[in-house]
């Protein structure tokens, strides 16, 4: 993702739009403005501050484009306002707002550049700025890949900042007083004799001013709020059940809904509803994309009838038996498939021969999202508009499935965003948001409420990408000199791509090999070759999407050459790594952990990673007790730039290591006659209490820039606690999940 210092102010218009009874200020891109989203349909007295701000004689509110699916995403988009604003981000109002170009993400501008990560020469730079200034121009709005906090930094601050300045203007203006003896305090411009002129009465005169083309950012040492551990301002009604979620949403005269959706997902030839229909509280069934709905009095009658409607499908689209799928991976990898080699340096081939060197082969099976809050949507279509209420990272996408399902507009769509309970990816798809439109037709204009099922949530959920490695190396020396790894995997751009209207991206695909082509190693013969797989089951993105499985590929592989080099897996890798990044999470979990005194009875393990511009190093300690092997602490070194909220971050970073050890020892998503296996909890165990370890986090702020954390702690958790398990027991774990091969307490 571009640095912010190649995103510099220069890029960047502050823009002022003055509407009746107040002011507009806005972020944009420089050469083209979108229009401010805001302007259209204010009340009396209102103001808006575009795209981002509109002030109202009940204060100010922050359009928060990027979704809160429990990451604390609408906390940081109050604090960056906030800063610059000089407001209490507790009273600032959040409102996701509605779609629109303005709200444009260039966060992803890094993983859309054939650059290392770790490659700031000029052209690497250039392509970067290139490609936000692409994304710009596409006008994607999307809440994904840790963007929010990135995308989010400056954007935010020029806006509060320049809506302060404009205030200030307007005070001197109605005061009489020089601005330079006013300042902004607590939502109001304050006199010198302490008079305070609130932000809603300026609002009207600063409407007739033009703002400053360019404003002062505070510098870090000035800042009141960045970089200061802060309560989220979720955490009361979250703790307090007041929190209202996607499937909390009530409204008059609703009705309630479930599906019963073809589990293997083939064709629907014939439904049976006649139990359903004969159900008490049932009132209606009807077709819907996949399946059947029901249209019931309460969500527990719509689901005991989804349960008993019976569906004739044809074949699943895909092999029904999960063994198939393996199969098709592993015929995938050959040079007449092979979708990209962005990794060659030197001549692997040559240091490599065929059949000279063993190799090692690496799985990693499908994955469902499996948030705590299942699917849900409501929908309303009544009098030529309809209105939708869910939680959503496209809401474009929302937008349009809706229309196309009611035959309007997408300027006939309002879509009223709610927090998530959680999402690890899945709420970028739309297949509820469907079903729910298509029952919200039928029911004459009342609004339908839509609730997936625990098992149809499982069941029909868009898992992460099943991925098989083959890899090989060499070792001279006491060093490792070569390596050379393929990677098979159906693609999630494609496979999502088919379900937006799209189709495969050609070239490169973005997230075959990502996470491993460009891991910083520096080695002379280095070669990494990604296949698409195809025909296999749908698949979505994942927390940490494609570096989830090739961080694993290539940390794995890297672990056994270097034990077989005889080398120390810290000092090797520091060997390796020229970027002062990467290598400065590696000393600091060393340090932190004090690598080279393993405790007696247990192991340790160390793997890096690198996703989403953040550079992140794991140590693992297990160790062995009657009932299995046990986790027992974990040091996680991260480089994701300025902190923001320590607090918050910690959180995050060590949610991402917790739910990379969980899926990586217990989950899994297998299929038998096409169909999911694994349905509820009892058969994904995460960590408990009990066997959760301690996970100490040591962030590093030495990088430019400002990067998101709520994925990159992820990808390494698996390899570390693989490396850990081979330490103390001596046994090579190849294939995930690692409760198939050994016992965990």
């Amino acid at each position: 993702m571009g640095r912010l210092r190649t995103i510099s102010r220069r890029t960047f218009l502050v823009g002022l739009t003055a509407v009746s009874g107040g002011v507009a200020f806005g972020v944009m891109a420089a050469r083209s403005d979108y229009d401010n989203p805001l302007t259209a349909g204010l009340g009396a007295g209102e103001a808006a501050i575009t795209p981002y701000v509109r002030i109202d004689a009940e204060g100010v509110t922050l359009i928060t484009p990027r979704t809160d699916l429990g990451q604390g995403g609408y906390h940081v988009q109050a604090a960056l306002l906030a800063e610059e604003l000089m407001v209490d981000p507790a009273s600032v109002r959040i409102d996701p707002g509605q779609p629109a170009p303005a709200y444009y993400n260039t966060g992803f501008a890094d993983e859309a550049v054939p650059f290392r990560p770790t490659d700031y020469g000029w052209a690497a730079e250039a392509s970067r700025e290139a490609m936000a200034g692409m994304l710009k121009i596409i006008a994607m709005q999307l809440t994904g890949g840790s963007t929010t906090v990135k995308d989010a930094y400056e954007k935010l601050r020029i806006a509060g900042a320049t809506a302060r300045e404009t205030l200030i203007d307007a005070a001197s203006q109605v005061s009489g007083v020089e601005r330079e003896s006013l300042r902004a305090e607590d939502g109001a411009i304050v006199l010198p004799d302490g008079t305070r002129l609130t932000y809603a009465g300026l609002a009207p005169v600063a409407a007739t001013l033009t703002p400053p083309r360019s404003v002062a950012l505070k510098p870090p040492t000035e800042f009141r709020l960045l970089g200061k551990a802060q309560q989220r301002l979720d955490i009361v009604p979250k703790s307090t059940g007041r929190q209202v979620f996607s499937t909390d949403v009530t409204l008059p005269d609703m009705l309630f809904a479930a599906v019963a959706l073809a589990p293997n997902r083939g064709e629907v030839t014939g439904i049976d509803a006649a139990a359903a229909e004969a159900m008490p509280g049932v009132l209606s069934v009807h077709p819907v994309t996949g399946g059947a709905g029901v249209l019931a009095s309460t969500t527990w009658h719509a689901m005991e009838a989804a349960r008993a409607i019976r569906l004739e499908t044809g074949p699943s689209p895909y092999p029904p038996e999960q063994e198939a799928h393996w199969a098709v991976l592993a015929e995938a990898i050959r040079d007449d498939n092979r979708n990209q080699r962005k990794r060659d340096d030197g001549d692997a081939g040559a240091a490599l021969p065929a059949s000279s060197r063993p190799v090692s082969e690496f799985r990693a099976p499908y994955l469902a999202h499996q948030p705590l809050e299942p699917l849900s949507a409501t929908v309303r279509i009544a009098g030529g508009r309809a209105d939708l209420w869910c939680a959503s990272q496209v809401p474009g996408a929302a937008v349009d499935v809706v229309a196309d399902v009611a035959g309007l507009p997408a300027e006939a769509v309002t879509i009223h965003v709610q927090y998530a309970g959680g999402s690890f990816g899945q709420h970028l798809e739309i297949l509820h948001i469907r079903a729910a439109a298509e029952l919200a037709a039928q029911a004459g204009g009342r609004p339908v409420k839509l609730t997936f099922s625990r098992e149809t949530d499982f069941q029909q959920d868009f898992v992460r990408q099943i991925a098989l490695a083959r890899g090989t190396g060499a070792v001279a020396d006491g060093h490792v000199t070569a390596i050379d790894l393929d990677i098979a995997a159906p693609s999630v751009m494609g496979s999502q791509a088919t379900r937006t209207g799209g189709a495969q991206p050609p070239g490169a695909d973005l997230m075959l090999t990502i996470g491993a082509w460009d891991a910083p190693y520096e080695l002379r013969d280095f070669r990494v070759s990604g296949y698409i797989a195809q025909g296999l089951a749908p698949v979505s993105s994942w927390r940490s999407v494609g570096a989830s499985t090739n961080v694993w590929f290539i940390e794995a592989l890297m672990a056994e050459l270097i034990h077989e080099a005889g080398a120390d897996p810290v000092e090797e890798r520091l060997r390796l790594i020229r970027d002062p990044f990467s290598r400065g999470v590696i000393e600091a979990a060393a340090e932190a952990a004090n690598w080279g005194s393993t405790p007696e009875g247990r192991g340790r393990g160390i793997a890096f990673g690198h996703s989403f511009g953040v550079p992140v190093a794991e140590i693992v300690e297990v160790s062995r007790s009657d009932r299995g092997i046990r986790i027992e602490e974990v040091w996680c070194a991260t480089e994701a730039g300025r902190v923001l909220d320590p607090i918050n971050y910690e959180n995050q970073a060590q949610g991402g290591v917790i739910w990379g050890l969980a899926h990586a020892m217990n989950c899994e998503t297998t299929y038998a006659g096409g169909v999911a296996q694994q349905v509820n909890y009892d058969a994904y165990p995460g960590l408990r209490l009990y066997n959760a370890p301690r996970v100490n986090i040591i962030p590093r702020e030495t990088s430019p820039g400002i990067h998101g954390i709520g994925e990159p702690t992820v990808p390494p958790a698996a390899p570390a606690l693989a490396a850990a398990i081979f330490d103390l027991t001596g046994e090579r774990l190849r294939e995930m999940p690692f409760s198939r091969h050994v016992s965990f307490a």
